[in-house]
């Protein structure tokens, strides 16, 4: 049976009233498993008009009671987590055990946005001038939006709608088409927990709702996660609408192996970031780059060893290491980026184009793929593939496996695996990325710092979550201030000094 899904506005659940519809795949059969509804402009429209009613009253709750409703939130979502994590699984592709771990990052930054009473305590200072005060306070945008992609149906909504929400703004979520059942879901948790009735509204939809959200004066700023083109327009047309904007993109993330590595834990590391979730992440690690040829040879020998146990099936499969993709058009495209190698001159030393999970033909299953002897000048390493496919650029010495990341177009995340304190300090201080993992190979930072990747891997000042998110869903006002005690001044012409 197909379901019909909605939008959530105003505190209920709102049928499409444009006419145009998504399907929702099951990755793992290929089968339509739900429509969801794509809203045009006025519904786009209606959806802020009634966040902006929304705000007027949230913004009014102090930090405390705002803190409760997401405490209340986290509470209700803890009873549901094992049906969210199947309810993402079967619509994402990923394993279950993976979507858990999606769930939890998002709730992370629920729980620090739970400390907003301390998170938006202004400054003040005592008599800076005679008689003289100045303090200032963090005060609410209105309404914001925010873009979120497909990979993280649950994490990346609550990391853009938690801060935004818990500073007093009112959310309008446009979550990917692909998996849009869980944000809904969220959506109606928020509410159960005491959130106003419009403060977080759900609006599915393409290209019109995107446009729509990025032209009307009324939505104040905007969050997006997705592929660099459309992160980079997104930025510079909510720029051009006087907008504030974080927008992140593409990555390829390296992975540093130095002589001096623990191999085996390497390849573990390289196994599970370079594979997990089929690839479809962020910060997958798509790139191994090993110091010098004998710790190549060795790290392909035990990676094509490990690679050869790795077990892909159903995303229920309890046993499976990674999932199906997400849907047919990515699937044909990973594929191609690994006819492109082959072209390019890669070694393919496994190849994963042809596997089948038995039962399930229809599927949008790919083996792991591993290329050796890969070249800054092949496009399977200067675009990002978003797959399971794995990459080994050899570096002569450390001074080439740093210039790798740098010089990339892409600076997201990197990683370095070395026994060596004084290599790993120089590479964290040197490198040109945003986020640097020394023997993590998914250095994603705890929800109460901040994360963000540099060049074409994010667009705007602030990145997500941590206090850059609270710098961004607030604006400062500063206040100077006087009570004279009788004493009366003559107008002065000249700029206020505190002498």
């Amino acid at each position: 049976m197909v379901r019909e899904l909605t939008h959530f506005i105003g505190g209920k659940h709102v049928p499409g009233a444009s006419g145009a519809f998504g399907d929702v795949y099951d990755p793992n059969t290929g089968q339509v498993q739900a429509r969801v509804p794509l809203a045009n402009r006025a519904e786009v429209e209606a959806a802020i008009a009634d966040a902006e009613n929304a705000q007027r009253v949230w913004a009014a709750f102090n930090p405390q009671k705002r803190a409760r409703v997401l405490m209340r939130f986290l509470q209700l979502v803890e009873g549901e987590r094992e049906s969210l994590a199947r309810l993402l699984s079967a619509e994402h592709g990923k394993t279950i055990a993976d979507a858990h771990g999606d769930l939890q990052r998002g709730l992370e930054v629920v729980e620090f946005a739970a400390g907003i009473p301390h998170l938006l305590k202004g400054e003040f200072t005592d008599n800076a001038g005679t008689g003289i005060d100045v303090y200032s306070m963090r005060q609410p945008l209105g309404v914001v939006a925010g873009i979120t992609p497909f990979n993280f149906p649950a994490m990346i909504p609550l990391w853009k709608a938690a801060p935004a929400i818990a500073c007093g703004n009112a959310f309008i979520l446009k979550p990917s088409e692909r998996d849009p059942s869980v944000p809904l879901r969220l959506a109606e948790l928020f509410l159960e927990a005491g959130l106003p009735a419009g403060v977080l509204n759900v609006v599915n939809g393409g290209k019109e709702a995107v446009d729509t959200l990025l032209e009307d004066p009324r939505v104040q700023a905007l969050g997006f996660v997705g592929s660099t083109p459309i992160a980079a327009h997104v930025y510079a047309t909510a720029a051009a609408h006087g907008k504030r904007a974080q927008c992140f993109g593409g990555a390829k993330n390296h992975m540093i192996i130095m002589p001096d590595a623990d191999l085996d834990q390497a390849v573990e590391a390289l196994v599970g970031a370079g594979y997990g979730s089929a690839g479809e992440r962020c910060m997958a690690i798509s790139v191994a780059v090993p110091v010098g040829e004998e710790t190549a040879d060795k790290l392909i020998a035990k990676l094509k060893e490990r690679i050869a146990t790795l077990k892909v099936g159903r995303s229920d499969d309890p046993a499976a290491d990674f999932g199906p993709m997400v849907g047919r058009d990515l699937l044909d495209r990973v594929r191609g980026y690994i006819d492109l190698g082959v072209e390019e001159g890669a070694e393919l030393l496994v190849d994963g184009r042809d596997f089948e999970l038995a039962g399930h033909e229809e599927g949008y299953f790919l083996g792991a793929s591993l290329f050796d002897r890969v070249t800054t000048d092949m496009r399977i390493y200067r675009e990002e593939i978003f797959g399971p496919v794995l990459t080994v650029v050899r570096a002569a010495d450390y001074e080439e496996a740093l210039r790798l990341p740098s010089e990339h177009e892409f600076g997201n995340g990197v990683a370095i695996f070395t026994r060596d304190g004084d290599t790993a300090r120089d590479f964290s201080r040197r490198v040109n990325t945003g986020m640097v993992g020394v023997n993590v190979p998914i250095p994603v930072p705890i929800a109460y710092h901040t994360f963000g990747g540099w060049k074409r891997s994010g667009f705007g000042d602030l990145n997500q979550h941590g206090p850059d998110s609270i710098r961004f869903y607030t604006r400062t006002r500063t206040i100077t201030s006087r009570w004279p005690s009788g004493v009366k001044e003559g107008a002065s012409f000249n700029i206020p000094t505190m002498d």
